[in-house]
């Protein structure tokens, strides 16, 4: 019997962590849906199409396996097509936002500075209120399906506004408000919710919804409870609880603050 001869350098340490990667946002892209047991059913299966085919060198079996991946990887492109256009719309996402020659225009920043004033005074009252929000604040994705769903708006953003939009007793408190570009263009908007299975169960349907959306664009939304007055943002698939003052912070930091007033 011959035994296999390995030999371990530099280019292998990258080939693994590569492959690591890759097999880590696979995980975490099917675990937000709710197939995270997929993910490990197909891991086991390549492990052992890779253990017959290269290893035992089993020529019947390895060609058997073969012929189930060719086949396999066009059925999960197909299934899984709207999880692959995330991973690469996140991948071109980070790269455009590698901006290392703007230039910032003091007009725009005390703008945008001003609208994340407005934004900031109405979440505090409304969570001094236990008034229910949810605000969207779009990236550089297109959020046209999302806007489509509500009421169409083009109003400046104004705290006071924001609060009427959210009062219990007005047609447009249910849903979620969307600022772009500087402007209120809707209230009322359909999110989509999330179906990550980790999410806690204190979340309501506006937690989840602001987590739907942020898994599959760069949008940041923000959320009042109702039930607690607590306020939390939500970026890039995950959520954290915030006070009025880190909200600005979060909002003046991010790349809300450059799109806010563009």
């Amino acid at each position: 019997m011959q035994f296999l001869s390995f030999s371990f350098g530099f280019k292998d340490l990258i080939d693994i962590l590569l492959v690591a990667a890759i097999l880590y946002e696979t995980y975490r892209l099917l675990r937000r849906t709710g197939a995270a047991n997929l993910f490990w059913g197909i891991l086991a299966f390549i492990v052992i199409w890779f253990l017959v085919s290269f290893v035992f060198q089993l020529d019947l079996t390895g060609a058997l396996f073969d012929r189930i991946i060719s086949v396999g990887a066009i059925a999960l492109i197909v299934i899984f097509q709207e999880e692959i256009r995330m991973f690469f719309y996140r991948v071109g996402a980070r790269f455009s936002s590698l901006q290392l020659f703007r230039r910032s225009n003091p007009e725009d920043e005390a703008a945008s500075r001003q609208q994340i004033l407005e934004i900031t005074q109405a979440c505090r009252h409304m969570a001094s209120t236990k008034t229910g929000a949810l605000i969207v604040i779009a990236g550089e994705g297109n959020l046209k399906e999302i806007v489509d769903t509500g009421e169409r708006l083009d109003a400046q953003v104004s705290a006071r506004l924001i609060e009427n939009i959210f009062f219990k007793n007005t047609p447009l408190h249910d849903g979620a408000l969307v600022i772009r570009s500087g402007r209120m263009i809707a209230a009322a908007c359909i999110l989509p919710v999330s179906k990550d299975q980790t999410i806690p169960q204190h979340y309501g349907l506006r937690h989840r919804a602001a987590l739907g959306l942020t898994e599959k664009s760069d949008a940041t939304c923000i959320v009042v409870s109702e039930e607690t007055g607590h306020i939390s943002v939500a970026q890039d698939g995950s959520i954290r609880e915030v006070t009025a003052d880190e909200l600005f912070l979060v909002l003046h930091s991010s790349t809300a603050s450059a799109v806010i007033a563009d």
